[in-house]
Formats: structure tokens, sequence, C-alpha cells
């Protein structure tokens, strides 16, 4: 169950069953978790969208830990992906969820300021916790654009 929720029900491992490598992993298990975080938002709203996204993070914590003292921050890990783009696309429509979660990947992958620091945090807390911050750079964005247009 553990490398199960880790995986994000297997989709941090379906780069390194094709190529060998899971580096890109987060971004395919955040395009998959898009798809039904928007779902949930258009069929529930935006207040359950949020607290997926603390469900999937908070329920990340226990893999994560239990895993890291063997794995390190190993790529197929995407729970914290999952969770990210849940929070990155909260609220948003279809066009500036796209914009929020290009954001959210962007600020993950780089490491802008605040999600370089959360990740440097120890253990299963500094792979969690960067990935929230990107994702709430993307909500930003994402809520920002939305508010222009």
């Amino acid at each position: 169950m553990t490398r199960l929720l880790a995986s994000w029900f297997g989709t941090g491992l379906i780069l390194g069953g094709f190529r060998g490598s899971h580096n890109g992993s987060g971004t395919v298990a955040g395009a998959l978790t898009f798809p039904l975080a928007l779902g949930i938002g258009a069929r529930w709203g935006w207040e359950l969208q949020l607290t997926a996204a603390a469900v999937v993070a908070l329920v990340g914590f226990w893999p994560v830990r239990e895993l890291f003292a063997e794995e390190g921050d190993a790529g197929w890990i995407v729970i914290d992906e999952a969770a990210g783009t849940m929070l990155a696309v909260a609220g948003l429509g279809v066009g500036a969820a796209v914009v929020a979660f290009l954001v959210f990947r962007v600020a993950d992958i780089f490491k802008v300021p605040g999600v370089g620091a959360a990740d440097r945090l120890a253990g299963s807390a500094g792979v969690m916790l960067d990935d929230l911050v990107a994702g709430a750079y993307g909500l930003a964005a994402g809520h920002l654009l939305q508010a222009l247009l």
C-alpha cells in the first residue's frame, strides 16, 4: 500500500517502465491528476478541491516518510505532485487551470524562491512541502489570470 500511494496509484512508474528513468514522472503524475482535480471542482466545487488537496498531502506524508529512509526523494514518488496539482487548480476554469498547472511545474522544477527553501527541509517535509508551495504559486497565477479575464 505504501508504494501504491507514493507512486500515486502507479503513475510515478509509467516513465520508468517505458524508458528506464523516472525523470519527468512528477509531471506525468500531475498531468494525470489534472482532470481529476478539475472534475472534483466541476462536480463539487472549489471547497472539495482544496479538501482533496489537503487529504492527499496529509496522506502523502505517511508513504513518503516510510520510503524516504531507503529511497530518498526517488523520482517515482509522486504523491507530492498530485497534491500540488490539486492545490494549483482549485477554483479555476480550464484555461486558467492550465496556466496554473504550468506555473506549478515550472516553480517545482526550477525551485523558485520559497519552493527551494521548502525542498531543503529535512525528510518527508521537504519532499511534500516544496510541491505545496509550488502549487500555491500556480494557484496565485491561475487566479490572477482568471481575475484579469
